[in-house]
């Protein structure tokens, strides 16, 4: 007795390529594109999209808006381009029409812009809490502010953060962002940020307790930022732990000049800001 010929599957989206019988079509073919430093990309099946950094020994290097790196498989199809699907390779040799000089970057990764102009400054604002956070921010995101118009101010502390908003009267278009140190739950920071419910405020921060913890210790050669007991100055304290002899503000100069692009940041640093500058930034509707 001969036995009844065997179904084929459907064409769903398993039947390709572990069908038993064989594709019904044959694999798709995508636009096959050089994955150089500077493209932006999406990662297919995932929510991370971002600018590729490079490509070291096979794995794609993808920096997101937050400043976070990811390391990807160059599978073919996994990405999207402008919208379309493409396969990702290895690039070969310098760009078209480049001289195959490194794409000038930026302190915070940003693709550098020359000669630009500085933009006229925008109605919004970016608070940080004092002078140290402030010369931090410009150290590393100056050049992507000047270039989108956005100034940074100093609040002197946060404890009259909610008259500075009302005096600021935001609104759209005239939207503020506000980086606080030690946004911890429980902290007097996370107190203050919890009593501002407008719509056109964005306040972010890290859990450091001063800007100085948002600067990766290993910048100074140091495994970790020593400890200081709750109730103690802690600038005053990490500097006896670290035979310090100077003064707070002759320390702070040699550590900022230690730092030179993101990377020599913490994570939570570089996300928070990141995201002020996309909030405040971010076309007004209509």
């Amino acid at each position: 007795m001969t036995n009844p010929p065997r179904p084929r599957r459907d064409a769903g989206i398993l039947s390709d390529p572990i069908d038993l019988d064989g594709p019904a079509r044959p694999r798709r073919q995508y636009p096959v594109v050089a994955a150089r430093a500077g493209l932006q990309v999406k990662q297919r099946g995932t929510p991370i999209s971002g600018t590729v950094i490079g490509v070291v020994n096979g794995v794609l290097q993808v920096r997101d808006r937050q400043g976070f790196e990811h390391r990807m498989a160059m599978l073919t199809g996994g990405f999207e381009v402008d919208g379309q699907i493409v396969t990702l390779v290895v690039p070969r040799g310098p760009a078209p029409g480049t001289s195959g000089t490194p794409v000038a970057r930026t302190a915070s990764g940003s693709i550098a812009v020359p000669n630009a102009p500085a933009r006229v400054a925008r109605a919004a604002r970016i608070l940080v809490e004092g002078v140290h956070d402030a010369e931090l921010v410009e150290k590393v995101w100056g050049d992507d502010l000047r270039v989108e118009g956005v100034v940074v101010e100093r609040l002197d502390g946060a404890d009259h953060l909610d008259e500075v908003i009302r005096g600021f009267g935001p609104r759209p278009g005239r939207r503020l962002g506000v980086l606080l140190d030690h946004l911890v739950e429980g902290s007097k920071e996370a107190r203050l940020a919890g009593a501002v419910a407008n719509p056109d405020v964005l306040i972010t921060g890290h859990p450091f307790v001063d800007i100085w913890q948002a600067v990766k210790p290993a910048t100074l050669g140091l495994a970790a930022w020593p400890e200081v007991p709750r109730g103690e100055p802690w600038k005053e304290g990490v500097l006896a732990r670290l035979g310090y002899q100077g003064e707070p503000w002759q320390f702070w100069k040699q550590l900022l000049g230690r730092v030179t692009t993101w990377t020599d940041l913490e994570p939570a640093l570089i996300g928070a800001v990141e995201q002020l500058i996309d909030f405040v930034t971010e076309p007004t509707p209509g």
